[in-house]
């Protein structure tokens, strides 16, 4: 076993690991952009559909991506056994792992749409349903030899394949779920629901800006030339600009120094550098990432004004940005750098790849949104609706779903306060210390 062979083995594991602890960044990414009494139920969710995830795609995902097959889809290697894969300069089964994280990631995006509405029940099966009949589709036609990549679709690590098609299906989520109880009124203006924790939210995107690095720097699958270092290099100038330009876009247009806003440019400039990566020079990265962070932006504000209530902004962080990091390798993929289709619209490629990047969103992002809609329909015809009741939903998931609060203590806090006036007969209790609503 030759050197090479163990370091980029090693090289993926590291990168996997990152991957998966991003499930971490998104659970701090949901908590802290939600209400407190539905904290413990996505944090749970969030880990119970990983798991779920993971068995499918040992089960059939992995097989249906990579196993031998036609230009629609894989049909053999089902059950993984962890043996080795034939022209593979790595461990099989460290690359199984690496794109298990990846099909785990995809689903964890789509469920940003159900947040906060949704029964635990639709999260399992759906989680289920997502495994077998979209991500693996998508993935196949794209990275396991599928009719997209004979066309030579260029998506280094994911904007289509991981956060496009997440996107759709949490899309499909919101429109059939319907908005949250209060988000909007009967003039169709909208009301602010913010997230408990601020802090919980930007610490999620530092942990997710560091997963990044295995994200895509370790698509690379090679420690050869150390060129996973100048695809960690892409990917943190465009995290940096996604951030500096919805921080400035917001400033300018609101008045405010919106930090919500800048978290989510963040995330925008690293979706958007995620198809790209690996095909661009760092100039075209910062680019990427500017117009990621200000896109964002205006999505936010574009879905929330068709009364679309997307409690973590999947559709603008993942979709919006997604469909932009897909498209930009059509203009800005270097002659040098273009190992996959062909260079950009400003490196003399003309339109060629840009068509075929727009070709890959239109029918990727069009078959996950199709596709998980109609799972969607049918589970809420079977299982006698997706949503939890209003009762259940103003007293919150974790109590509704699983009888206790992320924040017992705090429960316990409120409740001793009320009764404390009950007793006293407060005259005026704007004298009572205030806490803040369990919602």
């Amino acid at each position: 076993m030759d050197t090479a062979f163990l370091l980029n083995s090693l090289w993926v594991m590291v990168s996997t690991v990152l991957v998966i602890l991003m499930i971490g960044g998104f659970i701090l990414l949901e908590t802290g952009s939600t209400r407190m009494k539905n904290a413990g139920h996505i944090a749970g969710k969030t880990i119970l559909t990983f798991g779920i995830s993971s068995i499918v795609f040992w089960a059939v995902g992995y097989g249906l991506i990579f196993g031998e097959g036609n230009s629609i889809l894989g049909f053999s290697d089902f059950f993984y056994s962890g043996y080795e894969v034939e022209g593979l300069s790595l461990s099989g089964s460290v690359f199984f792992l690496f794109q298990l994280a990846f099909a785990g990631i995809s689903i964890t995006i789509a469920f940003g749409g159900f947040a906060e509405r949704a029964k635990l029940s639709v999260y399992v099966v759906f989680a289920v349903f997502f495994s077998i009949l979209v991500y693996p589709f998508i993935a196949h036609w794209i990275w396991g030899g599928g009719w997209l990549a004979e066309h030579g679709k260029q998506d280094f690590a994911g904007s289509t394949v991981v956060h496009l098609t997440g996107a759709m299906g949490a899309l499909a989520a919101t429109l059939l779920l319907k908005p949250r109880l209060g988000k909007y009124n009967k003039d169709g203006s909208a009301n602010k629901i913010d997230g408990h924790n601020l802090v919980f939210t930007a610490l999620s995107v530092l942990f997710l800006w560091v997963g990044w690095f295995g994200f895509n720097a370790g698509s690379t699958l090679s420690v050869d030339g150390a060129f996973f270092g100048f695809v960690a290099l892409n990917t943190n100038l465009a995290a940096a600009a996604g951030t500096i330009a919805a921080l400035a876009v917001s400033w300018i247009v609101m008045g405010k120094a919106d930090i919500p806003m800048m978290l989510n440019g963040t995330l925008a400039g690293l979706v958007g550098i995620t198809a790209s990566s690996g095909f661009v020079d760092t100039w075209a990265a910062v680019v990427i990432g500017l117009v990621s962070g200000i896109l964002v932006f205006y999505s936010i504000r574009f879905f929330e004004s068709k009364q679309i209530d997307d409690p973590i902004f999947a559709l603008s962080v993942h979709g919006a940005a997604g469909v932009w990091g897909t498209l930009s390798t059509g203009f800005f993929a270097t002659p040098e750098l273009a190992t996959v289709g062909k260079p950009g619209l400003f490196y003399g490629g003309g339109f060629d790849q840009l068509g075929v990047q727009a070709m890959g969103v239109l029918a990727s992002g069009a078959f996950a949104f199709v596709v998980s809609y109609l799972i969607l329909l049918g589970m809420k015809m079977v299982m006698n609706g997706l949503r939890v009741t209003e009762d259940e939903e103003n007293i919150g998931l974790d109590i509704s779903e699983h009888g206790i609060y992320g924040y017992p203590e705090f429960v316990n806090i409120e409740a001793t306060i009320r009764e404390s006036k009950r007793e006293t007969k407060v005259e005026n209790p704007s004298l009572v210390t205030q806490r803040p609503s369990i919602n």
